[in-house]
C-alpha cells in the first residue's frame, strides 16, 4: 500500500487550468482517469487526510504510485480526452458499463450499389443506416418480413446476389414478390435505391405519408374496378399497420429522443436507455457498472452519455436527451453532444406530461435490471468463490489463486508443435491475457520438453520485466547464469514480444508476461508437472504453485507426489480446473490448425521476393500448373505480362530449390490425376473431392 504523500506533486506544480489527469500504479498501469475544470483544485482533494476520503477513493490513491496530467483549452476537450483515455487504458477504478450482449440493429447498406436490408451487430460502418438497437434479432426479422410486402428491398447476401445474376434466376423472395429482384434487372439500380430510401424513411418514423398514399391508391384501384390490385394494396396497408403496432406510440408524433434512467445502490448502478424515434420506442438497451469510485447520479449519467454517444455522429445523436439528473457542470456535456450531432441538442430532466411518465417506465426497467443482475451475480460470485477455495484447500495453498494460468501443447504427429497460455482471474477468463507459442527449441514430438520450454520462456519474460522495473537492485536475474544470453525463442510466434527496452514507461498498457499467477496448471500428468516445476526452479521462482490435470481420470497431480489429488466429481473446484484446461486445449488446437492450414496452402512462389498475388495468378494462368512453370525456361517466363528477366531468374531459382509434392488423388474414385497438373492446382468435377497429397487431418492423432 503506497503513501499518497510519496508521490504528491510539489506546491504550485499543478496548473490551475482545465485538464485530464491519470493515476498510475507501481507497474505504470493507468488505474484512474478523471477530468477537472481546475486541475489544482481537483487533485488537491485526493491528497488530504486518508481518514477523510471515501473508502473507494482511499483504495485508489493508496494503490496508485504516481499522478500525471494533461492541460487542455476547454472543458469540452477535457470531456473528449477523458473518454478516449478511459476507452484506451481501461482503468480499474473508473466506472465502466458492462454490456453482457451485443445488441442487434436493423441496417440498410446504403453504401452499396444495391442496398441490402439485414441484421447487424458490432461496430457501425460508414454509409450504413441503422435502426434500433433491438432487444432480440427475431423482432427485427418479423418487422422486415412485414415491410417487404410494401418495400421489396434486397435482403440476400453478396454470394446469393451474384449467383442469381449469373444464372438469370432470382431467389425465392423474388418469385413471391418480397424482393424487387435487382439481380436480374427487374428494377434499375436507381429505382431500387429510391425504394431503400423509402424503407429508411418509414423506419425513421415518417409513416403517415406512405399510409395515406397507399390508401389513396387503393381507393383509385377500386374505383377503376381493379379489385385484385386494390386487395393487394389493402394487404400492404395491413402489413404496415401491423409493423407499426409492434412499436406503440409513446410521445407526440415526430419526437426524436433518448431517455436514460439510472437505478443504483451503494455498490452498483444499472442504466437503461429507450430510443424513441418518430414518437415510437424503436430500441432499448442497458448496462450495469460497479461503483468503484465515489460518484453522483449526475456523474453516472455523464459516463453513460460518453458510452452511448462517444462514437456516434449526426442523426445517431437525437435532438433531445432526457435524463434523471444533470451532470455538473452541464454546459460542457451539452456542447459536446451538440458537436457530435452537428446541431443543437437539448439535455434536460423531464418534469411533467408524457415524457415524465415514460421516464418513470424507463426507471422501472432500470430497477428490474439491477435486481436481476444482483441475483445472477450473487450466484456467480458464490460459485466462483467456492471453487477457488476448494482449489486452495486441495492444493494446500496459502490463499485462493485469484490468477490462474494454464498451458497446453498441441501438434499433429509431431508437426506444427505449438503451445497455449490462457489466464483466468477471479474464476473468469481474461482473454486479453491469452498467449500463443511456437516450439522452436527442438524438432519432433516431446510434450514434456515442450512444456519445459514454454514455462521457461514465459517466466523468463516475467523476470525480465521485474528487473526492468527495478524490483532487483543487484542487476542480476534470479536463476540466470553469469553471461547467459537471452532465450532465442523468447518471442511467442503467435504474439511476438518486443524487447523489454522498447516497452516505454508512459504507454499505460499492461505489459505482456509481466504479472505472475498464483497457480500454474498444465494439461497432463506427473511428467508435465515435473517439467514445469523444473523450469521454475531453474529460474529461481519459488512462490508460484504448479499442478497438472490429467484427462483420463481427471486427477490433479502435484510436483514430487507419487499419488494424485482426487477431487470429488461434484466439486466446483474440479469443474473450474476442467474449464480452464479445456479452454487452454481449445486455444492451442485452434492455433495449431491455423498454422497447418497455412502450411498446406503454401506455394514455392511464396518465397519469391516482390512477387504478389496478381503476378502469381498470372503465372499459373499462363502455364496451367506449377509443374509446367517449373519446366519453363527464363525466356518463356518473361513472356508473362509483368514478369521481367530478373524476376524470372528468381522464380526459376526458387522452384529449383522447392521439393515437388506427391500426385493429386481423386478421393471419390482413387484415380491418380493427370501428372501434368501440380498438387493443389488440379480442378475436380463438382462433388469430387481432391487430395493434394497432404497428410489427412486425423483428429485421433491430434493434440
Amino acid at each position: 500500500m503506497a503513501d499518497p504523500s510519496s508521490y504528491r506533486p510539489r506546491p504550485g506544480e499543478i496548473p490551475d487550468s482545465p485538464g485530464v489527469y491519470r493515476f498510475r500504479d507501481e507497474h505504470r498501469r493507468v488505474i484512474y482517469v478523471g477530468k477537472a475544470k481546475s486541475l489544482r483544485q481537483r487533485l488537491a482533494n485526493y491528497f488530504q487526510d486518508l481518514a477523510g476520503l471515501h473508502p473507494r477513493t482511499r483504495s485508489m490513491v493508496t494503490t496508485a504510485a504516481s499522478v500525471e496530467w494533461t492541460v487542455v483549452s476547454t472543458e469540452v476537450e477535457a470531456l473528449q480526452l477523458e473518454y478516449s483515455w478511459i476507452k484506451e487504458f481501461d482503468p480499474r477504478f473508473n466506472v465502466k458499463y458492462r454490456d453482457d450482449k451485443s445488441y442487434p440493429y436493423l441496417a440498410v447498406t446504403m453504401n452499396e450499389d444495391f442496398p441490402r436490408v439485414q441484421v447487424m451487430r458490432g461496430h457501425k460502418k460508414k454509409g450504413v443506416r441503422y435502426f434500433g438497437p433491438y432487444a432480440h434479432a427475431w423482432a427485427i426479422r418479423d418487422t422486415v418480413d412485414l415491410m417487404l410486402r410494401v418495400f421489396p428491398v434486397r435482403t440476400c447476401s453478396a454470394g446469393v446476389f451474384k449467383n442469381a445474376a449469373r444464372t438469370g434466376r432470382p431467389c425465392l423472395l423474388g418469385y413471391i414478390g418480397k424482393c424487387s429482384a435487382p439481380c436480374v434487372e427487374r428494377i434499375s439500380a436507381e429505382d431500387h435505391r429510391e425504394l431503400a430510401e423509402e424503407f429508411c424513411d418509414f423506419m425513421a418514423g415518417r409513416t403517415g405519408t406512405y399510409l395515406r398514399r397507399l390508401e389513396r391508391q387503393m381507393a383509385d384501384a377500386a374505383e377503376e374496378m381493379e379489385y385484385e390490385r386494390a386487395a393487394r394494396l389493402r394487404d400492404d396497408i395491413g402489413a404496415l399497420k401491423k409493423a407499426m403496432e409492434k412499436n406503440a406510440v409513446v410521445l407526440a408524433d415526430a419526437t426524436d429522443a433518448d431517455l436514460i434512467a439510472v437505478a443504483e445502490d451503494e455498490l452498483e448502478a444499472a442504466v437503461q436507455i429507450f430510443h424513441v424515434r418518430g414518437g415510437r420506442v424503436r430500441g432499448q438497451r442497458g448496462w450495469v457498472t460497479d461503483k468503484v469510485e465515489e460518484i453522483t447520479t449526475g456523474a453516472l449519467v455523464e459516463h453513460a452519455l460518453q458510452q452511448l454517444y462517444g462514437e456516434e455522429t449526426g442523426d445517431a445523436v437525437p435532438r433531445e436527451v432526457l435524463v434523471p439528473a444533470l451532470p455538473d457542470p452541464v454546459e460542457p456535456v451539452q456542447e459536446w453532444l451538440t458537436n457530435r450531432r452537428g446541431s443543437n441538442v437539448s439535455l434536460r430532466v423531464p418534469q411533467r406530461g408524457d415524457k415524465k411518465a415514460l421516464m418513470e417506465t424507463v426507471e422501472r426497467n432500470a430497477q428490474q435490471a439491477l435486481v436481476l443482475h444482483k441475483t445472477k451475480r450473487a450466484s456467480d460470485l458464490t460459485t466462483r468463490s467456492r471453487a477457488l477455495e476448494e482449489i486452495s484447500d486441495a492444493l494446500e495453498l496459502d490463499s485462493a489463486p485469484l490468477r490462474i494460468e494454464c498451458y497446453d501443447i498441441s501438434h499433429l504427429q509431431g508437426d506444427d508443435v505449438v503451445a497455449s497460455m490462457v489466464v483466468f482471474e477471479d474464476g473468469l477468463a481474461r482473454k486479453s491475457e491469452y498467449r500463443r507459442f511456437q516450439i522452436k527449441g527442438f524438432a519432433g514430438q516431446d510434450d514434456v520438453r515442450s512444456m519445459h520450454e514454454v514455462i521457461t520462456r514465459r517466466f523468463r519474460r516475467y523476470l525480465a520485466e521485474k528487473e526492468r522495473t527495478g524490483e532487483w537492485t543487484d542487476g542480476e536475474e534470479p536463476g540466470a547464469e553469469p553471461g547467459a544470453q537471452a532465450d532465442p525463442g523468447t518471442a511467442a510466434a503467435g504474439l511476438a514480444e518486443p524487447p523489454a527496452s522498447t516497452l516505454t514507461e508512459d504507454d499505460g498498457r499492461p505489459k505482456r508476461f509481466a504479472y505472475p499467477p498464483q497457480l500454474v496448471v498444465v494439461d497432463g500428468g506427473a511428467p508435465q508437472v515435473a517439467a514445469a516445476q523444473r523450469a521454475l526452479d531453474e529460474l529461481g521462482i519459488d512462490d508460484i504453485a504448479v499442478c497438472g490435470l490429467a484427462k483420463r481420470l481427471e486427477e490433479v497431480w502435484l510436483p514430487g507426489d507419487d499419488d494424485p489429488v482426487v477431487l470429488p466429481r461434484t466439486s466446483e473446484g474440479l469443474y473450474l480446473l476442467q474449464r480452464i484446461r479445456d479452454e487452454a486445449h481449445r486455444f492451442a488446437i485452434t492455433y495449431q490448425r491455423a498454422k497447418r492450414a497455412k502450411r498446406f496452402r503454401s506455394s514455392p512462389l511464396d518465397d519469391v521476393p516482390g512477387l504478389g498475388d496478381t503476378r502469381k495468378q498470372a503465372l499459373i494462368k499462363h502455364f496451367g500448373s506449377l509443374k509446367r512453370l517449373r519446366s519453363a525456361t527464363i525466356e518463356q517466363i518473361c513472356d508473362v505480362p509483368g514478369i521481367g528477366r530478373k524476376t524470372a531468374e528468381t522464380i526459376v531459382a526458387a522452384l529449383a530449390q522447392a521439393v515437388p509434392g506427391g500426385p493429386a488423388v481423386n478421393t471419390a474414385t482413387g484415380e491418380i490425376m493427370d501428372d501434368t497438373e501440380e498438387p493443389g492446382q488440379q480442378t475436380a468435377s463438382p462433388g469430387e473431392p481432391v487430395s493434394t497429397g497432404a497428410p489427412d487431418e486425423r483428429r485421433g492423432q491430434e493434440r
